[in-house]
């Protein structure tokens, strides 16, 4: 018996890898859209929300950290009283959170 030649079947990869590979795709895009992008947008909507809400007297958090209580608002900003007499304009954009007033 001559073992000189052995001859190996070549793996032959299997039909429908192509449509298992965009299936693989597609379920990582809607996992991706549900873990990232859903809620994401959906803190947008509530921070555009709660700056259409804003009005004078309202007590502010800017993204800076500064404290203080709207004053006016104009178009696309607002003033923002921060000090006894100090009043500063903010983009709308740079107001991070709204404070509860105090009843006092």
């Amino acid at each position: 018996m001559d073992i000189s030649y052995i001859s190996f079947a070549q793996a032959q990869p299997p039909a429908g890898g192509g449509l298992n590979m965009v299936i693989f795709l597609g379920l990582m895009f809607a996992g991706m859209w549900f873990l990232m992008i859903a809620p994401q947008r959906k803190k947008q909507k509530q921070h555009e929300k709660m700056l259409k809400e804003l009005s004078a007297g309202d007590p502010v958090v800017t993204t800076g950290g500064i404290y203080g209580t709207i004053t006016s608002v104009k178009e696309d900003r607002f003033v923002v009283k921060v000090g006894e007499n100090s009043r500063i304009e903010f983009t709308k954009n740079a107001i991070a959170k709204v404070l509860e007033k105090n009843n006092s």
